[in-house]
């Protein structure tokens, strides 16, 4: 008999189905020991900054992702770290550190820590660099909203208004989120200057924020924090949604949470009382926004926040005749005090994008960024700060930023144990600001 598949006996071949399985046994086990021995290596290396740093071991650690064992299947886009198994999860892309990065500016500041505009030491690119303290996210026990801030960034990359993240990493005392730079100014700072709005420009800001909401809400995601510091204007002037801290994530849509977060002055009624809410906040809030865009504050305002509180929940929407019918009608939709009824309750981004306050917006034309911004910020380049605050510009880069006194953590093994698992991301999208 000859050979064929498994049926192998010593009249048609050298070896028998035994010693061909001993032999596979002896082979399997070889190759498995190599790659332990070689994976060992490859931990000490990038968990050692200043080796990495040589041109000689960056270019070795891009080892094609299939010569490990079952990483064949591996997304492109999963950033360089170890996984559990001690095995490259991907090495196409390279290792990011913090002293890739030239950190030149202060341009915002959080509770843990702050956003510090910084240049890529290779390809010269701008970004906003978001660095936190871990100690002070332990401390108030905020590490389930930082990594839901994370999950959330990974979901913003195919919508035009909401910011972009190119990594994160960690080092044993920092997270690092590096996003799209963005340096129109925030909402807030133009409204501040110019006191109102008028009606065009707020339809327009709105538009731009209510497309980024009905997206977050396809993906089963409420936004929760809506205000003007968190909207910012690019270069050509449309809006990016930013800061995700807030986020819940997992809720369908007819789903409610209970937690109490957010900003007094936009906390929709049901927050307020406690009660279960569900996506319909994001429009309260968007109508809180819209408000204050044409009337100069939020609608239920006063500097004694129990008041304000009283507001919120007892007292009726006044709307002055400044403005259009539609504009009315859109603010007493989503400023009822009813989830239930409130405009977006129905059928969500569609109850808006039907409206006749959004009318003149060709909304086809606006997800391609086709209509033109009713306002363009005056921006001379990437270095040009004069649409952020002093307050900030003016603080000193802590000089440890990009020094490698801190060992980064790229094992998901190590960073189970500090508390932000899975916190490593590399983007394969590399449109940014030049």
């Amino acid at each position: 008999r000859t050979c064929k598949g498994m049926a192998v006996t010593q009249t048609g071949c050298d070896l028998t189905y035994s010693r061909m399985r001993g032999l596979f046994a002896f082979l399997t086990a070889f190759i498995k020991d190599r790659k332990m021995g070689l994976n060992d290596f490859i931990q000490k290396l990038v968990s050692n900054p200043q080796i990495c740093q040589h041109s000689d071991v960056r270019v070795f650690l891009q080892i094609n992702e299939n010569v490990l064992e079952g990483e064949s299947d591996c997304d492109t886009s999963t950033p360089v770290s170890v996984s559990e198994n001690n095995q490259i999860l991907d090495s196409t892309t390279p290792l990011v550190m913090p002293s890739d990065f030239h950190y030149l500016k202060i341009i915002g500041k959080g509770n843990f820590g702050k956003v510090v505009l910084a240049k890529h030491k290779e390809n010269g690119k701008y970004f906003a660099v978001k660095v936190l303290q871990k100690k002070m996210i332990l401390k108030k026990k905020e590490q389930k909203h930082i990594m839901a801030e994370r999950s959330v960034l990974l979901k913003n990359l195919k919508h035009p208004f909401l910011v972009g993240l190119h990594y994160s990493f960690q080092t044993t005392d920092r997270l690092f989120f590096v996003l799209d730079y963005v340096n129109g100014g925030e909402l807030f700072y133009h409204l501040q200057r110019e006191r109102i709005f008028l009606e065009p420009r707020a339809r327009f800001y709105a538009a731009e924020i209510a497309s980024a909401l009905g997206y977050l809400h396809s993906l089963h995601i409420v936004y929760r924090d809506l205000k003007p510091e968190n909207i910012l204007l690019d270069l050509k002037g449309h809006v990016v949604l930013t800061d995700f801290g807030l986020c819940k994530e997992g809720l369908d849509p007819n789903g409610t949470t209970s937690t109490f977060c957010g900003t007094p002055e936009y906390l929709a009624p049901e927050v307020l009382q406690k009660q279960p809410y569900d996506r319909t906040v994001d429009w309260w809030c968007l109508g809180s926004v819209l408000y204050e865009m044409l009337y100069g504050l939020p609608p239920f305002y006063s500097r004694n926040t129990a008041e304000m509180y009283n507001n919120i929940l007892n007292k009726p929407l006044q709307l002055k005749a400044n403005i259009s019918n539609s504009a009315q009608d859109v603010l007493e939709g989503l400023l009822q005090k009813d989830r239930r009824q409130r405009l977006g309750a129905k059928e969500d981004f569609l109850d808006l994008k039907f409206h006749a306050f959004f009318s003149p917006i060709n909304w086809d034309d606006l997800m391609n960024k086709k209509i033109a911004p009713p306002f363009v910020p005056t921006v001379s380049g990437p270095t040009d700060l004069r649409h952020f605050d002093p307050e900030f510009t003016q603080l000193p880069v802590p000089s440890s930023l990009g020094k490698c006194d801190e060992t980064l953590i790229t094992s998901s093994i190590q960073e189970a144990a500090e508390a932000f698992p899975g916190f490593s991301y590399t983007s394969t999208i590399e449109d940014t600001y030049l």
